[in-house]
């Protein structure tokens, strides 16, 4: 099964994810950076991880539209879905509820928040004064949940694709 994890990384938190998840993954996966390939051949995948960071409450708006434009061949393959934000709880589940259009919530076999990250170096003076006035951070802050990467990677990996190659 080809595997093609598309994602959007503002500070490096979603790709760091995204790497964990292919290597739990195994098999043939591509890692897409939709900012330097924002036109993918879908149909080249049998299965489709979309990943993206949550800033000021919302996803990229890059990916957004991705989703938006492709939904139709989206919700014809086996769909994963998370997101990388700072919030636990409810508020995190709003957030991952709103990040993706509906019809890709309801097609997708897994969705996960998987913590996230304030990278303080990787800041431009607005974000870091944002986040230290939002959330009382001064340094870099990472709390990416292996725990969520690695459950997520596992539903993933029950295919109900027939796969000859698994045992």
């Amino acid at each position: 099964m080809k595997t093609a994890i598309l994602y959007l990384s503002t500070h490096g938190c979603t790709i760091n994810v995204a790497h964990r998840i292919a290597v739990k993954l195994g098999g043939e996966v591509d890692l897409i950076n939709l900012k330097n390939k924002p036109r993918v051949r879908l149909d080249d995948y049998d299965r489709i991880i979309l990943g993206g960071s949550i800033h000021a409450g919302k996803i990229q708006k890059e990916l957004r539209s991705f989703c938006e434009r492709n939904l139709d061949k989206l919700t014809q393959k086996e769909l994963g879905l998370y997101i990388c934000c700072m919030y636990k709880g409810v508020q995190a589940e709003v957030q991952l509820r709103n990040a993706f259009p509906e019809a890709l919530h309801r097609h997708a076999k897994a969705e996960a928040i998987m913590g996230g990250a304030f990278y303080f170096e990787k800041m431009n003076f607005v974000e870091r004064f944002l986040v230290k006035k939002m959330t009382g951070t001064t340094k870099t802050t990472v709390r990416i949940n292996q725990d969520a990467i690695r459950r997520f990677s596992d539903k993933m990996k029950q295919s109900t694709i027939s796969d000859p190659d698994r045992a």
